[in-house]
C-alpha cells in the first residue's frame, strides 16, 4: 500500500549524509532493521523506487530515513539532496529480512549501518543492550555515521575502523579474516551483517569458514 507523507525537515549528518523526517501515516508500522521503496512525489520521479532503511522506532511520530547521498549517479539520492521541508514522497510497505534476533555482532560498512541504527535505538530504550557489540567500518573519520550516538550507546561496546587514514583511537584496519578471527570468539552468537554487497558476502563466507552456522548470518538476501 503507498502511501504521501511529507518531509517535517532535512539535517546534514555527515558531509554525504542526510536524514529525511517525514510525517507518519497513521497505523504505520515496521520492524527495527527494515526498510521500504521510496519515490519522490513528482511527475517524472513517482514510479522511481528506490529502498531505504529506517531509522527511527514505532513509538516515534516520525518517519525517519538516514540516506547517504550519492550525486555522481544522477539518480534517486541526488533529487533527494534536493529536497526539503513540505516536498513530498510516497512509501509502500515496510520489507526486508534484518531483524533483531538475540545478542550478537553486528557488522557494518558505510551506510550498511542504518537498519543497525532502529535496532540499536529499541534496544538502547528498553535497557536490552547487554550482549551486543558493534563493528562499524568506513574509509575516514568523516564517514562514520551519528558516531557520537553510537557512543553514547554502546559506550565499550563500539569499534570503529577506518581504511583510509590513521587516526587514534580508530583502528586502520579492514574487516577481513584476521581481523574476523581475532576479534569473535563466540560463534553460537548471531551475527548482523551489513554494507557494501562484497563486504556482505565476503564476511559471510569468512563467518562460514570458521564454523558459524548459516542460521546465524542475519543480512538482507
Amino acid at each position: 500500500m503507498k502511501h504521501t507523507v511529507e518531509i517535517i525537515s532535512v539535517k546534514q549528518i555527515t558531509h554525504d549524509v542526510k536524514r529525511f523526517r517525514l510525517t507518519k501515516p497513521a497505523g504505520y508500522r515496521f520492524n527495527p532493521g527494515q526498510a521500504t521503496e521510496l519515490s519522490i512525489n513528482r511527475p517524472e520521479w513517482t514510479d522511481v523506487l528506490r529502498p531505504f532503511t529506517f531509522t527511527s522506532l514505532n513509538s516515534e511520530n516520525f518517519l525517519e530515513f538516514t540516506i547517504k547521498i550519492y550525486p555522481d549517479h544522477h539518480g534517486m539520492t541526488e533529487q533527494l539532496d534536493k529536497l526539503g521541508k513540505g516536498d513530498e514522497l510516497i512509501i509502500n510497505d515496510p520489507r526486508g529480512a534484518i531483524e533483531y534476533k538475540g545478542p550478537g555482532y553486528f557488522i557494518a560498512g558505510g551506510a550498511g549501518i542504518t537498519p543497525f541504527l532502529a535496532i540499536l535505538k529499541q534496544l538502547h530504550q528498553f535497557g536490552q543492550l547487554n550482549g551486543n557489540t558493534l563493528f562499524f567500518a568506513n574509509k575516514s573519520k568523516g564517514d562514520i555515521i551519528l558516531e557520537d550516538d553510537l557512543k553514547d550507546m554502546l559506550c565499550s561496546k563500539v569499534t570503529f575502523l577506518i581504511s583510509g587514514q590513521t587516526e587514534d583511537p580508530y583502528l586502520n584496519e579492514r574487516i577481513g579474516y584476521a581481523f574476523l578471527k581475532e576479534n569473535f570468539n563466540d560463534l553460537k552468537q548471531y551475527f548482523y551483517i551489513c554494507g557494501p554487497e562484497q563486504m556482505v558476502n565476503d564476511v559471510n563466507d569468512i563467518l562460514l569458514s570458521m564454523g558459524v552456522s548459516p542460521d546465524r548470518l542475519v543480512y538482507e538476501k
